[in-house]
């Protein structure tokens, strides 16, 4: 049993202990907190410098990545290039090919029409020579028909003023001729 003076006393130590122990965690816990804080101003100069390990090892995984992805970014458009030069050689190629196709086609096509238009002419050659027989003979024989002592008569002339209607006919002879030789067929 204590007495109330010893209760105290006792009291009063376990205080001054308690406030010592508190001092001292206090001074623990400034001192740890400036050695933690210089040691990451450490550890933030080295990494300011580059020479932190911390840093380093994954800088240098970072810069491997880096060399990596751009070799096979240069690999990718190197072939990206050569395809885009294959399908320009390609179109190039087929627009050649279809430039000839079509050259060759409209050569076939100006060849026959112009076969067909000469075989035309040869056939309008054969029957204009026919005709032409017939229309020649027909004329030398109305010209012997002719007086030879007659006044020539003139054509007449057509103008607005005369009293009588004139056919005009505005065509050559060579197209009544070919218009004469469709109808005989």
């Amino acid at each position: 049993e204590m007495d109330d003076e010893d209760c105290e006393r006792r009291r009063m130590e376990c205080l001054d202990e308690m406030s010592n122990l508190e001092k001292q965690f206090t001074d623990l816990k400034d001192q740890l907190y400036k050695e933690r804080l210089s040691q990451v101003d450490a550890k933030l100069q080295e990494v300011i410098a580059g020479k932190a390990p911390e840093y380093l090892e994954p800088l240098a995984a970072l810069q491997e990545n880096m060399q990596i992805r751009t070799k096979v970014a240069g690999i990718y458009r190197e072939l990206c290039l050569e395809s885009v030069k294959n399908k320009y050689e390609c179109e190039i190629q087929a627009s050649r090919q279809h430039c000839e196709s079509e050259k060759l086609l409209l050569y076939d096509t100006v060849q026959s029409e112009l076969e067909e238009k000469i075989r035309r002419l040869e056939e309008d050659r054969h029957s204009i020579d026919i005709t032409s027989e017939l229309w020649n003979d027909e004329l030398q024989s109305r010209k012997k028909r002719k007086d030879p002592f007659s006044p020539d008569k003139k054509k007449p002339v057509f103008s607005l003023t005369s009293p009588r209607p004139y056919i005009v006919y505005m065509l050559q002879d060579l197209d009544i001729l070919e218009d004469w030789t469709t109808i005989r067929k």
